[in-house]
């Protein structure tokens, strides 16, 4: 059995989606990230970053004590090559496979965010971020959409842990600016994505972080990003 603490954001999504591809034992652990409950000492034991998602394995494969993982993409390789599941078998996939991962998580999820934040819920207009990370965030999408060229996924022949770390990102694309017209192949590869079982069973009831400029109290807003160095 899995924990997933978990808040329906990008990077929370993507566990969500790898557990209903997969169909492994899990169970939901809300974080009510508005509120606060990220700065729970019990989660930061977890998390020490305070940011979800993070899991416990109560069957790591060595067999010892519960497991704490934290980190998207850390998670999902760490259940990848545990279970072989959304793993490409072929050596060269998996290597694909993790550049593509850690592609998504230095560049196209940081950079989509903060386009996101700034388009939506920063508390007043910043024109040059919100050029500045929304051209980034074209540009990311354009890489991706030259490497889907001719290919089904991202790496190898088969869904994998790529795909799943990618989605996320490329879903809220309207509200960060982007129409996916502009690159067919991402489209293509977004809509087979979108029409899987397991995607409409994660995303059922979730909405677009960055559709509408938000309104956080300034209790909200202080919990989200108020954060400084002392925690």
């Amino acid at each position: 059995m899995i924990d997933l603490h978990y808040a329906a954001t990008p990077n929370g999504l993507k566990l969500r989606l790898y557990l209903e591809e997969t169909g492994l034992a899990h169970r939901i652990v809300p974080v009510k990230l508005s509120a606060g409950e990220q700065f729970a000492p019990e989660f930061l034991a977890i998390s020490p970053n305070n940011k979800i998602p993070a899991i416990v394995d109560h069957a790591p494969a060595d067999g010892g004590a519960p497991l704490p993982v934290f980190e998207s993409g850390a998670i999902l390789l760490y259940l990848a090559r545990k279970t072989g599941l959304l793993w490409p078998r072929a050596e060269r996939d998996q290597l694909e496979a993790t550049q593509w991962l850690f592609w998504q998580m230095a560049g196209l999820g940081p950079m989509a965010g903060q386009a996101g934040h700034f388009r939506a819920h920063a508390p007043e207009a910043v024109p040059y971020a919100i050029d500045r990370y929304t051209r980034e965030a074209a540009r990311l999408y354009g890489v991706l959409d030259r490497r889907l060229q001719g290919r089904e996924f991202i790496a190898g022949e088969e869904l994998s842990i790529a795909d799943i770390a990618c989605y996320p990102w490329v879903l809220p694309h309207a509200g960060l600016g982007h129409d996916l017209a502009a690159t067919p192949d991402l489209q293509r590869w977004f809509e087979r994505i979108r029409a899987r079982p397991a995607t409409q069973r994660a995303y059922a009831g979730v909405d677009d972080p960055y559709a509408k400029p938000a309104n956080f109290t300034a209790a909200e807003r202080q919990a989200l990003f108020g954060q400084g160095a002392q925690g």
